[in-house]
């Protein structure tokens, strides 16, 4: 069978967001961990529930690479009455992250000396700031406590870092597909990634026009990270060696797919800072390595594995576990490997229910008669929140 010449569309000149994501606008900005300046700093968001009026019961879902603050479009299982995210109990939030092309500050935003894009002219940022970015809206949103922090794979690096960073306000977490620094083989794989996207010549060194780009180097990227999200098994038992619709083989057919689908929807200079950004991820760098960070950690944890996991396998959620001093371990059978998180979402609920259900609800002490947290001195002047439409 020949192989047919591909044929890519060009990708959308912006991101699509449903009309509930809100914008929050810090004009003073945020320094970032390699001393540049952000600013201004927009993050998009979205809120379920409402926050009580002690400011205690949030829960923070943090996403995974390529997602959103849409966390019905990723999570719907999840999310609902009765569900393991329940409005009706909890003011559960979803910040899409920094570098990110879903309405945060990130490669597709303005500049601020020329209004044009920041492209390849965008900071490279670290685990670190996503959560002094989202730290500051939270607070000023009022969250007094989080009752749960709940991240996979990318979010799972972040909801580590949350508590490190702020153990006194973090209650629970839960850690799913995820691990307590990038491996070798992922920081390998993920650069692997980024030099397909820098090989396509219409990258341009991160300078292309809105609505074109390296739509053929993305498509590789994606395609190349997919085998690291499956797993042989999957692969083995729906494809085989069977022909394919376009291509000898099955396999390539659903390759094509999957990389022609994410080119409609994902930046490729935002794939380059975030991929670069989880490789920064190592909860031991300055607190005296792995184990020992883990083990001042005495927050209630979920850590949740997924048995055909390639890119975070098991093992590395079990050291999580291990040097945990108050974790429970879960571990969940799936076909779809690391993607198992989001596939194996009524094993993934079964976790969550019940160890949700036993984190009492705090009560916080008013600030001043206001159960907000209070901001550095200035912080409120310069935030405001606004629709972010698309």
């Amino acid at each position: 069978m020949s192989v047919h010449a591909r044929q890519f569309a060009n990708p959308p000149s912006r991101t699509v967001l449903s009309p509930e994501v809100r914008l929050w606008q810090d004009a003073a900005g945020l320094t970032l961990e390699n001393g540049e300046r952000l600013a201004p700093l927009e993050l998009a968001w979205r809120s379920w529930g409402s926050l009580n009026r002690a400011g205690t019961n949030a829960v923070l879902v943090i996403h995974a690479l390529s997602g959103g603050a849409d966390l019905e479009l990723w999570w719907p299982e999840l999310l609902g009455t009765g569900k393991p995210l329940d409005p009706a109990r909890d003011f559960i939030v979803c910040i899409n992250l920094l570098g990110s092309c879903y309405g945060s500050s990130g490669p597709l935003s303005a500049h601020p000396d020329d209004g044009q894009p920041w492209q390849a002219r965008f900071p490279r940022i670290s685990i670190r700031d996503q959560v002094a970015a989202q730290s500051r809206l939270l607070r000023s949103l009022g969250v007094q406590q989080l009752r749960a922090v709940i991240g996979p794979s990318l979010g799972g690096m972040i909801a580590q870092e949350f508590a490190l960073q702020h153990p006194d306000w973090v209650q629970s977490l839960v850690l799913i597909g995820t691990t307590a620094a990038h491996s070798a083989q992922a920081i390998a794989a993920s650069e692997c990634q980024r030099a397909a996207i820098r090989l396509d010549p219409a990258f341009n060194d991160g300078f292309y026009l809105p609505g074109s780009g390296p739509v053929r180097g993305l498509a590789l990227a994606r395609e190349l990270a997919f085998l690291t999200y499956r797993c042989d098994s999957e692969l083995r038992a729906r494809f085989g060696r069977h022909s394919g619709e376009h291509k000898n083989f099955a396999v390539l057919d659903y390759l094509d797919y999957q990389g022609d689908k994410f080119v409609q929807r994902f930046d490729a200079n935002s794939y380059i800072r975030l991929t670069e950004c989880m490789n920064s991820h190592d909860i031991g760098r300055d607190r005296g390595g792995v184990a020992a960070a883990l083990q001042t950690l005495h927050q209630p944890t979920l850590v949740i594995s997924l048995d055909t996991d390639q890119l975070y396998p098991v093992a590395e959620q079990r050291e999580i576990a291990r040097h945990l001093p108050n974790a429970q371990h879960v571990i969940i059978a799936s076909r779809h490997g690391h993607d198992g998180f989001l596939t194996e979402t009524d094993a993934v609920a079964n976790a969550l229910i019940p160890f949700l259900a036993a984190q009492p609800l705090l009560a916080a002490t008013p600030v001043n008669g206001n159960a907000a947290l209070r901001l550095a001195a200035g912080d409120m002047d310069n935030t405001r929140h606004s629709e972010l439409h698309s």
